[in-house]
């Protein structure tokens, strides 16, 4: 066994610990607030998309981990398992989008000419995305596994054989869109705190909320990219390569059932008579003239 050979192994062990860890304490510390603002009340697209985003992200979270060289998997089924990790991405890449459109959707008053334009733009990213997983992870000149025997240990490693390009090509279409849906939620911010400036009243602070959180996802989503563009670059280091994954196996999973989880418990603590519906079904914060408000106003 060389000395490559154990550092390998020790990193993607680390890493696969790692990731465990992060996943299960996010989801104990989530789960009681997810049974009361999910399971205990009526359903909306909202909460679906949660429980898509929540538990296809626990999935791949926990083939991320097991994939490597913490449990023994021969090469076939370690290929399969990280060609089914690398679509698992893409669905749930679709599904946190889908959110922030569904967000922006309820921002500008549910204009429905906003989501179809919203939606049409986001159709060829799909296509892209589509396209991009079946040329990249069907062929095995471009994607493969290479198992690595050692005589006290058997692993896999992942191989990106064709360069870091397509990763490019792909990124950036989706990263304009991101900044698209980071433009609105700022133009509809700003148009909103100039409209209780003028009326001398306190800003709707789910709304402050919601930009924000386009923000956090934006930050994210290119962070993910520039990472998955390092790991299809020639000679990547054996730390960069696993760290990249470790934030890409973890950090979406954990972040966007946060966000959505954030808004139903902050509104659960606040006095207003639509508390029993979530999130673009309330109208105390889609709503730019509720009695709710009405009542919160202050002199600035």
């Amino acid at each position: 066994m060389s000395d490559q050979d154990v550092t390998n192994l020790y990193w993607n062990n680390y890493t696969s610990v790692v990731i465990f860890t992060l996943i299960s304490y996010d989801y104990l510390l989530l789960f009681e607030k997810e049974v009361a603002y999910v399971w205990k009340r009526r359903w909306s697209l909202m909460s679906c998309l949660y429980l898509v985003v929540r538990y296809l992200g626990l999935f791949l979270a926990l083939l991320c981990g097991c994939w490597g060289g913490l449990w023994y998997m021969p090469e076939s089924v370690s290929y399969d398992l990280a060609v089914l990790i690398e679509w698992g991405f893409s669905v749930y890449f679709c599904f946190a989008e889908a959110i922030l459109i569904w967000r922006l959707y309820a921002l500008y008053n549910q204009s429905r000419r906003l989501l179809y334009v919203l939606l049409g733009l986001f159709l060829p990213i799909v296509v892209l995305m589509i396209g991009t997983d079946i040329y990249l992870y069907s062929r095995r000149s471009a994607f493969s596994v290479n198992e690595v025997v050692t005589p006290n240990a058997t692993y896999c490693t992942l191989s990106f054989n064709i360069g870091p390009k397509p990763a490019i090509y792909t990124s950036i279409p989706i990263i304009c869109y991101d900044i698209l849906l980071v433009i609105l939620a700022a133009a509809i911010l700003a148009k909103h705190l100039k409209e209780r400036r003028n009326i001398k009243m306190r800003p709707n602070h789910y709304i402050i909320m919601i930009v924000r959180h386009h923000i956090m996802y934006f930050v994210l989503n290119l962070t993910n990219q520039i990472l998955l563009v390092i790991l299809w670059a020639d000679d990547v280091s054996t730390p960069v390569a696993n760290l990249s994954e470790l934030f890409n196996g973890s950090a979406p999973f954990i972040l966007a059932p946060r966000l959505i989880i954030s808004i139903w418990d902050t509104h659960a603590h606040e006095e207003c008579e639509h508390v029993g519906t979530t999130l673009a079904d309330c109208l105390c914060w889609t709503s730019q003239t509720s009695d709710y408000e009405m009542d919160s106003q202050i002199t600035l």
